[in-house]
């Protein structure tokens, strides 16, 4: 096995729930590839495992179970945040409703996308699991490109240019 470390690798791809024949949950069709610097975590692992080896116009199809994706729900994902992070000039910003999908930021300035469960008289019920958390996962797609990272783009941590994973 090739040392997976420090390639960027550039990819198109269809992602499937649970089958190649389920519904399509997201693509990069009509979109720039996905470009991801690998041995760093920025994808899921047995994602990166099944394309890493790949070379440039390599195809691929393969399944993730949902524990080895974004794993599964958990109670401790579901809280409630003061109404005040809410607030813009005295009352609760019109997207804060049940269902709609926020992103907020966590202690280290990621972006954590959260989904409104209800509004209460102090506090807002925020459901912080992964929306794709308990769903079995398919890749479909090919490799664009594959090269060695440059020196910056390893010290960083992540891809320098257009289609790049930030962390």
């Amino acid at each position: 096995m090739n040392d997976i470390k420090n390639k960027v690798i550039s990819v198109n791809y269809n992602l499937f729930k649970d089958t190649a024949e389920g519904e399509m949950i997201e693509s990069t069709e009509g979109k720039a590839p996905l470009t991801f610097l690998s041995g760093m975590g920025q994808m899921i692992p047995d994602f990166e495992n099944n394309v890493v080896n790949l070379s440039v116009g390599d195809t691929f199809s393969f399944g993730i179970k949902a524990e080895n994706a974004y794993g599964s729900k958990t109670d401790e994902a579901i809280m409630d945040l003061p109404q005040d992070i809410f607030m813009q000039d005295g009352k609760l910003v019109d997207d804060v409703q049940p269902g709609n999908m926020l992103p907020l930021q966590d202690q280290n300035g990621g972006v954590v996308p959260a989904v409104v469960v209800k509004i209460n008289e102090t506090t807002v019920t925020m459901d912080l699991n992964h929306p794709l958390a308990d769903q079995d996962l398919h890749f479909t797609g090919n490799v664009v490109e594959v090269r060695e990272a440059t020196a910056d783009e390893v010290s960083h941590g992540h891809v320098h240019g257009e289609g790049g994973v930030q962390h």
